[in-house]
């Protein structure tokens, strides 16, 4: 028997519930839950003397349930007379101090403040059917006898699946009115809250409004958000903020919901907030593995990441994550990374905390209280330590951190927040320091630390940055490409002149300076921020051989080309990232690759020169367009992809002697890199040029 109306006009209309509860008979009918459900926020937010009047009742065994537990004085009204005859018969002899009336909400006859409490269970949902003039002005009235009947201090409680345009009415009539606004999100609601629909699953709420006195010209608005994991609600700034957050539950109740009813879903990725501060704590990737046969043991884990190490390929893109899910050999497997400016305890904690949560994300078809596994790597949680946080004008908010690398060595990054998993630069630092040593440090040093000094001041330039080790990888690339200038093995002893656009912590031209004695480098940096942070604490620093221009790289190059005394470099570097994160390329800046601008660029390039280009672009149209572009202008463009990266090396060539195939250029690669390895010279041998231009492709 079908009872759902129709149109969902018809929940408004006295004619639909009378038939409803006609056919229905007695047997309850429960929205959003029974009490068993519902219970803990009710007696949160009711106690059991105060006066409580439901609204639009219907035949729900809630009232009564409430009154067996200690509830005694409610009153329940409806409009519907067929369901207040069949209440009164069921309760009359068994719950005497409970009364159910046949009443309009809209036009109540109770007196002022008669209540402390009004519960409505699904009611304001059922009037509020849509945005039209008349059923707006219905639901004034409504809203308007609520906060009449209600004393002050009284709340209104109201169980709703809080779509938008429920939560905007009732939220922005109670906020104008001075009451508070609270959005509860009930426990174990996640579950069917439809009896004639089994399949729908939406996340409840309750919106908790408390009526306040009036107080003439005040302005305050107070809106708070408490979600199942939290001990206590959050307050936010506006009721557009609170109406987001709202939106963020429904939407990950609707993933937990597909993801448990579906085998695979594509790729999948949440935050999990702190119940305290409403901040990310927890990022979720959810990658699905069908290649792997279901079994008992097969189906779900959960992999905690280790601070600092989300970024690495394996953890931070797609498929590196899609091959560590087929590597640990489950159906499921969810990545967890923890973010920085979040405390953790240990990895038993942060599974404890995770243990209720991720079971949500469980797939199709897995046994009752399975064990689900946490992996990881070597079962710590790793090692982050912010040093400085601060905001640049043109970059946003930016963090420096320390890190603990896979063996053990101490990293140091700068990362952009705005694009926090994306390592802008890194250096290694010079010795391993444990971290419980890295507090006593800190407490040392705020001992020890004179009046009016920062906390976060810096360790001297070049104090603990191993200046000889090239972090990123396509940092090395880039030097490697160095071998297809004319004779590398006499690179050291050639004055050698280099422009470099993008300084970042200054890693690569500070290495060049550094390993090339003879050359001299102009590097060109937007941000005069990022010169702050390469000096203070990547050990950057300037010399007669190095000098940093704050420019834009397009107009200082510009203006290069349109000089009388126009220079002629031997190398152009562009490691360069867009700070618009909408566009498809994020290194470099499309105008850089422009065609008139790339003429520029070949106007300064010495006749036998190279430039040298480090692209990022997930755009495969626009990359193919690029590379045509690059093409155009430079009659040899050799390509370097860097493994597990999305970065793309290219080395442009004007003038170039030959095409060099790939053991030529090896055994260039290897003959610079023996004058590099000359003692003194601080090389780092893990780094294997030749290595770096194996994969080198003529395009």
């Amino acid at each position: 028997m079908n009872l759902l109306p129709k149109s969902s006009k018809e929940f408004a209309s006295v004619d639909y519930w009378e038939k409803f509860f006609q056919q229905r008979g007695k047997k309850a009918f429960e929205w959003y839950g029974t009490y068993l459900k519902l219970c803990e926020v009710l007696h949160k937010y009711i106690k059991p003397r105060e006066k409580v009047l439901v609204i639009g009742c219907g035949n729900s065994e809630l009232s009564e349930q409430l009154y067996d537990v200690g509830y005694q004085d409610i009153v329940n009204i409806d409009i519907s007379e067929v369901v207040i005859k069949q209440m009164n018969e069921r309760n009359a002899g068994r719950r005497p101090h409970m009364s159910f009336l046949k009443m309009d909400m809209t036009q109540m006859e109770f007196p002022d403040a008669a209540f402390q409490v009004v519960l409505d269970k699904g009611t304001l949902d059922a009037v509020l059917t849509d945005e039209e003039e008349k059923t707006l002005q219905q639901v004034d009235r409504m809203l308007a006898e609520v906060g009449r009947v209600l004393q002050v201090g009284g709340r209104y409680l109201c169980i709703s699946l809080a779509q938008a345009h429920i939560l905007k009415k009732a939220v922005g009539h109670f906020s104008r009115e001075g009451w508070m606004v609270r959005v509860h999100e009930v426990a174990s609601s996640r579950e069917q809250v439809f009896e004639a629909e089994p399949q729908f699953s939406l996340p409840v709420f309750a919106f908790v409004m408390t009526k306040f006195r009036p107080v003439p010209g005040s302005a305050l608005q107070i809106f708070e958000l408490c979600t199942q994991e939290q001990g206590k609600p959050v307050r936010l700034e506006s009721a557009d903020r609170l109406a987001e957050a709202v939106r963020e539950r429904q939407h990950y109740a609707w993933l937990c919901s597909q993801l448990r009813r579906k085998a695979r879903l594509g790729s999948v990725s949440l935050d999990l907030c702190s119940g305290d501060t409403g901040e990310p704590r927890y990022t979720l990737h959810v990658v699905d593995n069908p290649t792997v046969k279901p079994s008992r043991d097969s189906h779900f884990a959960i992999f905690i990441i280790p601070q600092g190490r989300e970024t690495e390929w394996l953890f931070g893109m797609e498929e590196g994550r899609k091959q560590l899910a087929a590597s640990a050999g489950f159906r499921r497997l969810v990545t967890v990374a923890l973010h920085r400016g979040q405390q953790y305890d240990s990895m038993e904690s942060i599974q404890a905390e995770l243990s209720t949560r991720v079971m949500e994300l469980a797939p199709a078809g897995m046994p009752p209280q399975q064990q689900v596994p946490f992996l990881s790597v070597g079962g710590d949680i790793g090692v982050r330590t912010v040093q400085h946080q601060d905001h640049s004008a043109l970059s946003g908010e930016y963090v420096i951190e320390d890190v603990q690398g896979e063996d053990r060595r101490y990293f140091r990054r700068l990362i952009f927040l705005s694009n926090r998993n994306v390592v802008q630069s890194e250096a290694r630092l010079l010795k391993d320091v444990s971290h419980r040593a890295q507090k006593k440090r800190k407490k040392d040093k705020r001992k020890q630390r004179p009046a009016g000094t920062s906390e976060d001041s810096p360790p001297a330039p070049g104090q603990s940055i191993d200046k000889s080790y090239l972090c990123c990888e396509h940092h090395k690339a880039m030097i490697a490409g160095l071998a297809l200038l004319r004779n590398p093995e006499l690179l050291l002893e050639t004055p050698l002149t280099l422009l470099v656009v993008g300084l970042g912590g200054g890693s690569l031209p500070l290495f060049i300076h550094d390993h090339f004695p003879k050359s001299r480098i102009d590097a060109v940096e937007i941000d005069p921020s990022m010169l702050e942070v390469a000096t203070q604490w990547f050990g950057f620093s300037q010399s007669d051989r190095m000098k940093v221009h704050i420019a834009d790289g397009l107009d200082y190059i510009t203006s290069l080309a349109c000089g009388e005394a126009r220079p002629h470099y031997d190398v152009i570097m562009f490691d360069v990232d867009s700070k618009d994160p909408t566009l498809g390329m994020s290194c470099p800046p499309p105008a850089f690759v422009d065609e008139l601008f790339l003429q520029k660029v070949k106007s300064i390039l010495s006749h036998e020169g190279i430039f040298i280009l480090n692209l990022v672009c997930r755009d495969l149209g626009l990359k193919d367009s690029v590379l045509a572009g690059l093409k155009a202008a430079f009659p040899l463009l050799y390509v370097r992809r860097i493994e597990g990266e999305v970065n793309e090396i290219l080395f442009c060539q004007l003038h170039p002697e030959e095409k060099l195939a790939t053991p030529e250029l090896l055994e260039r690669a290897q003959a610079l890199e023996r004058t590099l390895r000359k003692p003194g010279q601080g090389w780092d041998d893990t780094y294997v040029l030749s290595d770096m231009l194996k994969t080198v492709k003529i395009v």
